[in-house]
């Protein structure tokens, strides 16, 4: 187990242009190569393991892949059947959302991953399909991997989601592409919306009005993915969050997809008093641009509403909430008791741990800001807690456990991080 010292900084300022490439829209990127005609070309392409992970199997389902180190390049002329075990390794999206892809393809496939992810919940997505007429096994009646996927026809759907899922979603609008109809999906709350915006750049014919998406089936392959994935900003955030609650401090985060499903989290931050400001530079398939953060006394806030839109930046925010004045209410958020951990239990250990009185709930906790002591943490195996305790650790210190976790998704972060302060490794 590898084990991370971050020590007090004194402020800092910096300029990032290197922040880890949007997770979510390289999967999707990757996957949706299949169903295009010709050669996808993806710039910028996160090389993290999960997102990897993701390109292995593209290349297993009978893609021909090209990488020369900056650029990938992905060409399909269908989904093939897989002698080899999907191994989508730590990732919930990757499973997901293969769910969805290969639930009407010919052939027999078996998605797994590691143990981790053989515990998290897929009927959410196997269910829905199965209504559809998709052949889904799996552990525990289809809910846990592995799971055996036989490719069938697949029925037209008019679906509402009790869950409010950008990964649900995504495999239903895959799925509802090669249905025997036109398909509509019906979400409580709108979600990240990075499938329908790239699949609607492909050719997809995909609406969205309120909270209901309609998808009619694809007559025709889609057209090739010509795009440079920005950098992610839930992956930003955390350096955010490290100018919000460091004295002294000041970051540019440069090239962020500034999509609003994917800022609300920088929108909470400056609720709470930090400065944020927001610059867009381009508008291709995604709103790109900077964000700017600098230092300001922090006060308490309460994240009730748009949880789906920054359900993954929670832990990083309760940092942030653990150093502002008063007490900061977290509702509606049990969806983080089904991620890498349950993260409401890691984050409330966590906290403690380091001197902040915090109540939980089913659905969240409360957190009252104080002065965090140094502590050492235990990261879960899961990497937003890991880097969001060692982002704590520029206020006061901090020893983190179980680091190499944070190669799932941010490979660089420690190298990031060590700009910031000094890091004893």
């Amino acid at each position: 187990m590898s084990t991370v010292e971050v020590v007090k900084s004194g402020g800092f300022s910096v300029v990032i242009d290197s922040i880890a490439s949007d997770k979510s829209i390289s999967h999707r990127a990757a996957m949706f190569a299949l169903l295009a005609s010709g050669v996808s070309r993806i710039e910028n392409f996160l090389r993290a393991e999960d997102t990897l992970n993701t390109l292995n199997i593209v290349k297993n389902l009978g893609a021909s892949i090209k990488d020369d180190g900056k650029i990938i390049e992905i060409s399909s002329d269908g989904i093939k059947e897989s002698f080899e075990i999907l191994d989508c390794g730590n990732s919930g999206t990757g499973m997901r959302l293969f769910c969805g892809l290969l639930s009407s393809a010919n052939g027999h496939f078996v998605l797994t991953g590691d143990e981790y992810l053989r515990r998290r919940p897929m009927k959410r997505v196997t269910t829905p399909l199965i209504e559809m007429g998709a052949k889904i096994d799996g552990r525990s009646s289809g809910d846990l991997a592995p799971l055996s996927i036989r490719g069938s026809s697949l029925k037209a759907f008019n679906y509402t989601s009790s869950i409010a899922s950008a990964q649900v979603k995504s495999a239903l609008i895959l799925a509802a592409l090669r249905a025997d109809g036109v398909c509509s999906y019906t979400e409580g709350e709108l979600t990240r919306d990075h499938t329908e915006r790239m699949l609607k750049g492909m050719g997809a014919k995909i609406e969205t009005r309120g909270l209901t998406t309609t998808i009619e089936p694809l007559k025709e392959p889609l057209k090739p993915l010509d795009l440079r994935v920005p950098a992610d900003p839930s992956s930003a955030f955390f350096f955010a969050v490290a100018a919000a609650i460091t004295p002294n401090a000041r970051v540019v985060l440069e090239g962020l997809t500034l999509n609003p499903t994917r800022i609300e989290a920088f929108v909470v931050l400056q609720k709470m008093g930090a400065k944020v400001e927001l610059v867009q530079r381009d508008d291709t398939y995604e709103p790109v641009g900077d964000v700017v953060v600098e230092y300001a006394p922090l006060r308490a806030v309460e994240v009730s509403e748009n949880i789906s839109w920054l359900i993954d930046e929670i832990p990083a925010l309760s940092v942030a909430m653990a150093c502002a004045d008063g007490v900061s209410v977290i509702k509606n958020a049990r969806e983080l008791r089904v991620k890498e951990c349950d993260r409401i239990v890691a984050m409330v250990d966590g906290l403690r741990r380091c001197g902040i009185e915090v109540e939980e709930a089913e659905d969240g906790y409360s957190v009252k800001g104080g002065e965090l002591q140094s502590a050492t943490i235990d990261s879960y195996a899961d990497h937003r807690i890991a880097m969001s305790f060692l982002v704590a650790g520029l206020r006061s210190g901090m020893v983190v456990d179980g680091v190499e976790c944070i190669n799932a998704s941010f490979p660089n972060f420690l190298d990031l991080l060590s700009r910031l302060s000094e890091i004893k490794k």
